[in-house]
């Protein structure tokens, strides 16, 4: 898999985005889901990348800034067919290497508190977030978990 910067005008990203959007849909209602789509993910605080494979892109990330020093990661999302084989870990890893090298101390996240999003919790848990307050502006939800990883230098 090769790691590289989105980009915004292939429409392999849109169709990948608006997947991950339609799978948000049914899991809570309008007000709680806070996946971003193709317009805010070009915004200028916003960082992107994408994993390809021979067969197009297998997985997604992105950071967005809150602080000179705290960022929040966003729109984690591997094909499903070729889950299980290590495309996010390298996606996270990616992107927390970047944010280290840019001086970011913290990383946070939000994602849902259904079942659905279990196998989510269970990956930023091993990578070592921890849950956390809303951050941001973010409030508190019922359908939302948050979680946070304080990164040591490089």
């Amino acid at each position: 898999m090769q790691i590289t910067r989105a980009d915004f005008e292939d429409p392999r990203l849109a169709a990948f985005l608006q997947a991950h959007l339609d799978d948000m849909e049914p899991t809570a209602p309008p007000e709680s889901r806070h996946a971003l789509g193709l317009g805010a993910l070009r915004a200028p605080h916003v960082r992107m990348w994408v994993g390809l494979d021979e067969e197009g892109i297998v997985g997604t990330v992105a950071l967005a800034t809150l602080t000179d020093d705290h960022e929040e990661l966003k729109s984690m999302r591997t094909e499903p067919r070729v889950r299980g084989r290590g495309v996010a870990g390298r996606m996270l890893a990616h992107a927390l290497r970047d944010a280290r090298e840019r001086g970011v101390v913290r990383i946070s996240l939000e994602t849902g508190s259904m079942e659905f999003f279990a196998p989510a919790r269970r990956f930023y848990a091993r990578a070592g977030f921890v849950g956390c307050a809303p951050f941001g502006d973010y409030r508190d939800d019922p359908n939302s978990t948050f979680m946070t990883l304080a990164l040591t230098p490089s």
